[in-house]
């Protein structure tokens, strides 16, 4: 993928006993560094008081064994992975918030992008607020802070403040005695919880972070619903749930979440799986073996090659030092990536007409560099098959994907894009069919709206999302 920019991570964990809940949060958010490569934090809290440290990098970098021990022991913590599709990047938009208000601290992560971010940011600034960041979860924030000044608990101002969010949000909010989850009323995105061996309870984007500190899933946090973590254990707010119908992101299943995750009851591997059968299906080809392009496209080409009986190989090597090639700022920095993060095995290839299955295609720059390495290797025909629908519309609801003019599937038809790419077919799942990615007892509604133009939410008037450019007013060059 050339463009697609990644969601985030969240995660958190609640112990009865005072301990290092650091190392735990870190070992989470390295199970969720694919959401997020731009930035971290951890936020521990210890007896209502927080330690917080955040900074722009990958959670290895960011947290050193040095960092980890000045956080501390604590009972509760909280910790995000940040690639924004709102704000500008570095630290200063880093996450977790911290707040510090007249009824006690609160640390609050999140994933996902508010639709109605700019009016409630407008709102909040009339009335006084000054916000210190760029980003929506700042609204967020402001919004249960100043519930919180009236309202009788920090769980009951998280829900007054739900009824004025609208558009996508998993949050993770840490009060000084409380941890809570909260999952928007469509459940755009995935968030879930389980519970280790020791009692603690842990809550994460997704269930790979669990098993990466030993937590067995419990199950899902519910669209709409407030799940409450204290010391008198767990209770629910289900305000919210059922109001509308449920509209989780379709692209979690095809690139954003982990192949060993599972997401609303089905696992991530398999409904890849699924996508490479139907493509088989839909695009039969006469070819003497199938690849994927890793890491997203490995088990849709697993898939392709049961269905259609051609044999499945590894026709690519992945440079794992080097991170996914959208997070570049700059299409000439995207392509250079391209040469050295992804090298055909000539071995595999060369003389052989190859089926390469791939996640999406948005600019087709990128693609067209893979093919072109696929010949320089050998392969004597390129058939290219995408495992999601061509993109036709922006996203709101945090994939960075905010105008039209970028993608290639609006402005060319698929035999056009076909040239374009230099392959020798070219061949989309259909929309039908990634409707069937999960089995119907676990899809009881996706958003596939970049697909179609179908919105599960009213659409924002103003949307300021291109995290790679910073339009700067004369009066504001002038005034600065």
């Amino acid at each position: 993928m050339s463009n697609i920019h990644e969601e985030c991570g969240v995660f958190g964990i609640f112990s009865k006993d005072r301990c290092d809940v650091a190392s735990s949060v870190y070992y989470g958010l390295f199970a969720l560094q694919h959401r997020g490569q731009e930035s971290c934090g951890i936020v521990v809290n210890d007896d209502g008081v927080f330690h917080p440290y955040k900074d722009a990098g990958l959670v290895n970098d960011v947290f050193t064994p040095e960092i980890l021990s000045s956080l501390g022991l604590g009972n509760m913590a909280v910790g995000h992975v940040r690639y924004g599709t709102t704000g500008i990047t570095g630290r200063s938009n880093a996450q977790p918030i911290v707040v510090n208000h007249v009824k006690g601290n609160m640390a609050l992560a999140h994933n996902g992008n508010l639709t109605n971010s700019y009016e409630l940011r407008e709102e909040l600034e009339l009335q006084g607020s000054i916000f210190h960041t760029t980003s929506d979860t700042e609204v967020i924030s402001y919004l249960i802070t100043k519930e919180r000044l009236t309202a009788p608990s920090i769980e009951e101002a998280l829900n007054r403040a739900m009824y004025k969010l609208e558009g996508a949000y998993s949050l993770v909010v840490m009060s000084p005695s409380k941890m809570m989850a909260a999952r928007d009323i469509h459940g755009f995105h995935p968030l879930c919880y389980g519970v280790r061996d020791d009692g603690s309870y842990v809550i994460a984007s997704e269930s790979c972070a669990l098993n990466s500190v030993s937590a067995t899933l419990v199950r899902d946090i519910e669209p709409g619903e407030i799940v409450v973590f204290d010391k008198n254990g767990i209770r629910s707010i289900k305000d919210h749930c059922g109001l509308v119908k449920k509209s989780s992101c379709v692209f979690e299943y095809i690139y954003f979440a982990r192949p060993d995750s599972v997401v609303d009851g089905f696992s991530v591997h398999e409904a890849r799986l699924r996508a490479g059968e139907f493509l088989a299906k839909e695009h039969p080809v006469d070819a003497d073996i199938v690849i994927g392009v890793p890491d997203s496209g490995l088990d849709a080409a697993i898939g392709f090659s049961r269905e259609s009986g051609i044999p499945y190989g590894i026709g690519f090597i992945k440079n794992k030092y080097i991170g996914r090639t959208f997070i570049s700022p700059g299409q000439a920095a995207r392509e250079d990536k391209v040469k050295i993060k992804l090298n055909p095995i000539s071995q595999v290839v060369s003389g052989k007409r190859v089926v390469m299955i791939d996640d999406s295609i948005v600019r087709g720059t990128t693609c067209k560099k893979i093919v072109h390495l696929l010949r320089e290797a050998g392969a004597s025909e390129v058939h290219v098959r995408i495992s999601a629908p061509p993109f036709i519309a922006p996203c709101y609801y945090g994939t960075d994907i905010d105008s039209k003019d970028v993608l290639i599937a609006c402005h060319h038809s698929v035999d056009e894009i076909c040239k374009i790419i230099e392959a020798d077919s070219l061949g989309y799942l259909s929309l039908e069919n990634t409707l069937k990615l999960a089995p119907s007892e676990q899809n009881t509604g996706f958003c596939v709206a970049c697909f179609n133009e179908k919105y599960p939410t009213a659409v924002p008037e103003k949307a300021y999302k291109n995290r790679f450019e910073v339009k700067i007013s004369a009066n504001s060059k002038n005034n600065s």
